[in-house]
């Protein structure tokens, strides 16, 4: 029998207690979902809980790609197997039903009998939406779908953006002076780091330590020429622990001396570039568009081909600009920091709603979502 939300089919009614208490234990499935941001890719973020005579006696979440999921983690918690006939078992997101790196989680939910199975929403990728649900209804399990789903729905973004609409989800990210600038002229640029490619930095540590942390958690990092050939970037996650981006570089021109960092093979990279001039390397792959036209779509599909499933575009200006004009953005995050710069290259012009603010010691934090 399958349950949606509060509307129940064959006449059966759902207290809001009940309800209240679904919601409480999907509720934690969220928070369990959440410890594996980063290193799950390309699977999402799951949580499950195990409860019997409302007491919790198994929970677990997807660590990583080709390690056991959640609902596995949750059951092989469970110390005394047999209460599992007895249980409800709740998981953020519907249970695969097909066979991947690792067995149907329908299967292990089937096999050890657990008799009640409350999902918060529906899994959108083509190998499931919904074929898992309709294999434990076969099987007899009672079935309730839909708690807290618009909160099960943002924890996936970056997954759900992904299969819905054929491309990752799209952060932007970049930090302007006080005065709208987001680097100086190149003469000042030069006198500052006395002729060394390094960036001038608008921000303050503590600002730059979350921008590594929100690197980790995300699939890829892109830039543009300019913000190499200035800054000679590393683009990993130096000040945080765990894992590096894949790094995403615009080349039109092939502009980049080959003895940059991007070039290191120490990182998975993929050049953009409108002709390619060199051979694919270790760790870094060349891929060619048509900058003349449609040139955001056209980098989209390139990381979409790549199974990519967010990145962080971290500038300069032009590329930023590109996504804004195109408006193909989900998120921008934007640093204002304490200081004057007074001429040099102006931030990206963007429209934001949906602003909330922080602060982070003296810099501001701006963090905008772009709803269609």
């Amino acid at each position: 029998m399958l349950k949606k939300g509060k509307q129940i089919r064959n006449a059966k009614i759902i207290t809001f207690v009940a309800v209240n208490i679904q919601e409480k234990y999907i509720r934690r499935c969220i928070e369990l979902a959440k410890n594996g941001l980063g290193t799950t890719y390309p699977n999402p973020l799951v949580g499950s809980v195990i409860v019997h005579n409302d007491k919790i006696i198994g929970e677990g979440w997807h660590k990583k790609s080709g390690e056991p999921h959640a609902e596995v983690n949750a059951v092989n918690s469970v110390k005394d197997k047999s209460l599992l006939k007895e249980s409800t078992i709740y998981v953020s997101l519907e249970p695969c039903s097909h066979f991947g790196k690792t067995p149907p989680c329908c299967d292990l939910i089937i096999e050890n009998k657990i008799p009640n199975v409350v999902i918060g929403t529906v899994d959108p990728n083509i190998k499931v939406a919904g074929n898992g649900i309709k294999k434990l209804i076969a099987a007899g399990a009672n079935v309730s779908v839909g708690f807290l789903e618009a909160e099960c729905n943002e924890l996936n973004k970056r997954f759900f953006t992904f299969h819905k609409k054929k491309r990752p989800y799209v952060i932007l990210k970049w930090a302007e002076s006080q005065d709208g600038f987001i680097a100086p002229l190149e003469i000042l640029r030069k006198a500052l780091n006395e002729n060394e490619p390094k960036p001038v930095w608008i921000t303050n540590e503590f600002s730059r330590q979350l921008v590594h942390k929100w690197r980790s958690e995300e699939q890829a990092i892109l830039v543009g020429t300019n913000t190499v050939i200035d800054d000679n970037p590393k683009l990993d996650v130096r000040d945080w622990k765990g894992n590096n981006p894949t790094r995403i570089v615009l080349d039109p021109k092939n502009r980049i001396p080959k003895d940059y960092t991007i070039f290191d093979n120490q990182i998975k990279t993929i050049i953009i570039s409108g002709s390619i001039l060199s051979t694919n390397q270790e760790n870094v792959n060349f891929e060619v568009i048509d900058f003349e036209q449609n040139t955001a779509q056209q980098i989209l599909h390139v990381l979409y081909k790549h199974q990519i499933q967010s990145v962080i575009i971290e500038g300069g200006r032009q590329t930023l600009q590109t996504f804004i004009d195109k408006n193909i953005w989900d998120e921008a995050r934007i640093f204002k920091g304490n200081n004057y710069i007074e001429n040099g290259t102006k931030a990206p012009i963007i429209t934001l709603k949906n602003i909330e603010k922080h602060s982070i010691s003296n810099d501001e934090l701006i963090i905008a979502r772009n709803h269609d």
